[in-house]
């Protein structure tokens, strides 16, 4: 038999495919607009993952299609709005503000135990939420100073969307729905809607069709490839590894992010916003380990 490769093998892998997604949707943006990023990354994914459920035999058809629908579209909204940021922000600031998405679940799921009754609220986990906030505003203070509020708006709403669709996977986990059936009909879903995002005022390219050069076409594909294959190792590593030890791991995004940018773009944080990522992180991770069931 072969040795199962371990789960967090699998999450640190998975960050580093999302950060090269991240370095493909940047260069994809120097041609392509944001409707044809996300239609690239749904096809895409559907495509890879309807020829491994080929492979392995999952069968596609299931019993909860409203469940996924619900995935599907908050997680596709979550991913337009990501990827308008990185084309528009340093690749780590974008990061680390979709990376937010571990505070907002810790928020949902507070407000929650709150409203439900006969839960104590832990202190220390009101503290590390508004910690996190903090960091927000010093990650989006030179941002804003350099008139790229809508861009670190999307960032930031970006990150509540994925806290909800994460809510979803997990609900559609109890529900029996194996990861590659689940990230089929996300990515399924993602070719219908991001092809419906054309139709919105301003979704063309930015240049015309015979002018985009081969590098961004290239990076479409990139695009479509390396989320794909991260979602799937991400999804495997959460099934199959602790919850907290895979969702500190997965800060380690961040870090790929900022050295790809700063290899790739040239881009430089200012020392607020490197301030404010570690904070976020730190809030993040705290948030993890206290948030309530």
């Amino acid at each position: 038999m072969k040795p199962r490769v371990s789960p967090y093998a699998q999450m640190v892998l998975a960050t580093v495919l999302f950060a090269l997604m991240g370095v493909c949707v940047k260069w994809a943006s120097q041609g392509f607009g944001n409707a044809a990023v996300v239609s690239a990354r749904g096809v895409v994914g559907a495509l890879i993952m309807g020829l491994i459920a080929w492979r392995t035999r999952t069968a596609l058809g299931t019993t909860v299609p409203l469940m996924h629908l619900k995935r599907g579209t908050a997680g596709v909204f979550a991913l337009s709005m990501w990827f308008y940021s990185i084309g528009q922000l340093p690749l780590a600031t974008a990061v680390t503000l979709n990376y937010m998405s571990s505070v907002w679940m810790a928020v949902f799921m507070l407000l929650g135990a709150a409203f439900a009754g006969g839960t104590r609220v832990d202190k220390r986990l009101v503290a590390a939420i508004a910690v996190g906030f903090v960091g927000v505003g010093l990650v989006l203070h030179p941002t804003l100073d350099r008139n790229q509020w809508l861009a670190g708006l999307m960032g930031l709403c970006s990150g509540i969307l994925s806290a909800i669709a994460y809510v979803q996977v997990t609900a559609l986990g109890r529900a029996g729905e194996p990861e590659v059936r689940v990230v089929f009909y996300f990515s399924l879903t993602g070719s219908v809607l991001g092809l419906l995002i054309w139709l919105l005022p301003g979704a063309s390219n930015p240049v015309d069709w015979v002018h985009i050069p081969l590098k961004a076409w290239a990076s479409l594909l990139g695009v479509g490839v390396f989320a794909t294959l991260a979602q799937l190792l991400m999804t495997r590593a959460y099934a199959r590894g602790s919850m907290l030890v895979n969702a500190n791991l997965q800060y380690l995004g961040i870090v790929h992010a900022g050295l790809l940018g700063t290899l790739l773009f040239g881009e430089h944080l200012t020392l607020d916003a490197l301030l404010g990522m570690a904070l976020i992180v730190g809030s993040g991770m705290v948030s993890t380990r206290l948030k309530p069931r």
